[in-house]
């Protein structure tokens, strides 16, 4: 057993494989358990895409010791929340609770571990409801833009494929599919849990040990894609369909989070297009109106919205900026004020005023993302997920040592007109469409 020092942060890891992290915080008569699984979309292969996705709604549905009815009122029946997610890198379940509930949560979690069902019927049940979840996003421009841009950046690494699947693989999975995926990831080996709260971590690990210490771990073979760090030279999506308003999408690789050019590349991202958050459950927000593409589309009246989006992934990924097109504007002239912008950050070193403001928006934002136990709870985990622990304590100090001539690089470096992915959808329905 060890601990970080300064951050009140206890690890230590079961014979069986399970890593354990526990963070006491007696602020309030709360705890946040979450677990998390090695196991996402990047680890699918063609052909059973959506499988993590799919054994995460499983997981409701079941286990020898617990109805779906009784997760559910384990929890809300006590005025706790719960949810879970699944990422491209991981799938992720947590509860909320009052403190004197923290035993049942982790008796839960043990449980359906190695005992959910899978009942036939429910399988396909959810089949109906993922498919349906699948069509009603399709119903979007936005989606099925975004989903072309992804594609195309990502030749073969599964980054290329959304979370959900595709319509064709949703079909095609059966309910030995789905279980053996169930069994060969969700293994103690593969699994990291974390406990943030009101509680004592000596009884916590006690219990966990008691709970967790006997299921046994099988080896876990991962897939681990090759990466991929460059782009198909001036790709360009181009689509048309119903709707109101055109889109534009343009995509640029990033460097993975563990990457020392991610800070200088979220810095990037604060000016370019306003920072983003990296934490779902944060109770603040920035917007974005100082952002250069704001000011340069939006106030000139060139577009209705623009935002970016930035991840912190295993591998690198891409940054987006999504920009939602007046009825008779030109997706063609907006892209060309994008890369005007862009062109300004690549031309030279921000000045202190513009560094200093970039900073201090994107340090606010992951300050709200941190502020309740819940998120702390969701930090030791996501952290582990594509570095350590100390990459999340590190992140502020990290982002406050990013300099102009950094940001100036890095601009140059990944923002090349020739190594991203541009995508259109131009809406029949518009004045200005053809």
């Amino acid at each position: 057993m060890s601990t970080i020092p300064n951050q009140n942060l206890i690890q230590y890891q079961l014979q069986n494989g399970l890593r354990l992290m526990l963070k006491e915080i007696h602020t309030a008569p709360v705890t946040s358990t979450w677990i998390w699984y090695g196991i996402g979309s990047r680890n699918e292969q063609p052909g059973k895409t959506g499988l993590s996705h799919w054994v995460e709604h499983m997981q409701f549905k079941g286990t020898r010791k617990y109805s779906g009815e009784d997760i559910d009122n384990l929890v809300s029946r006590v005025g706790g929340y719960a949810n879970a997610f699944t990422s491209p890198d991981w799938t992720t379940y947590f509860e909320t609770m009052p403190s004197d509930h923290l035993r049942s949560t982790l008796e839960l979690e043990a449980d359906r571990m190695v005992n959910s069902r899978f009942d036939p019927d429910e399988v396909e049940t959810e089949r109906t409801v993922i498919l349906s979840e699948r069509e009603g996003s399709e119903n979007y421009p936005e989606f099925r833009l975004d989903e072309a841009v992804q594609q195309r950046a990502f030749q073969a690494h599964p980054y290329r494929n959304e979370v959900l699947g595709s319509k064709d693989d949703l079909r095609a999975t059966t309910r030995d599919d789905l279980y053996q995926h169930y069994r060969r990831y969700y293994q103690p080996s593969n699994a990291i849990l974390c406990v943030a709260g009101d509680f004592s971590a000596d009884q916590v690990r006690d219990d966990v040990e008691e709970l967790f210490g006997g299921i046994p771990s099988m080896p876990v073979t991962t897939t681990i894609p090759i990466q991929e760090d460059s782009l198909n030279p001036g790709d360009l999506v181009e689509m048309e369909g119903p709707g109101e308003a055109h889109y534009l999408e343009v995509a640029w690789r990033c460097p993975a989070a563990s990457d020392p050019d991610f800070f200088a590349y979220s810095i990037l991202e604060s000016v370019l297009s306003g920072p983003s958050s990296l934490n779902m459950f944060g109770s603040g927000s920035i917007g974005n109106r100082t952002s250069w593409l704001y000011q340069a589309l939006v106030e000139e009246g060139q577009a209705v919205s623009v935002f970016g989006d930035l991840s912190a992934n295993i591998d690198p990924g891409v940054y987006k900026v999504f920009t939602t097109i007046q009825p008779d504007g030109d997706p063609a002239a907006v892209l060309g004020i994008v890369d005007e912008q862009v062109a300004r950050l690549k031309s030279r070193e921000l000045s202190v005023t513009e560094l200093e403001r970039a900073i201090k928006q994107a340090r606010a934002l992951f300050a709200y993302g941190c502020d309740n136990i819940t998120n702390h709870g969701f930090w030791m985990g996501y952290a582990n997920s594509f570095s350590d622990y100390e990459w999340f304590t590190n992140y502020l100090p990290r982002l406050s040592a990013v300099t102009p001539s950094q940001v100036l690089s890095t601009a140059r470096k990944y923002l090349r007109e020739d190594q991203r992915v541009v995508g259109i959808y131009r809406a029949r329905n518009s004045r200005g469409a053809a």
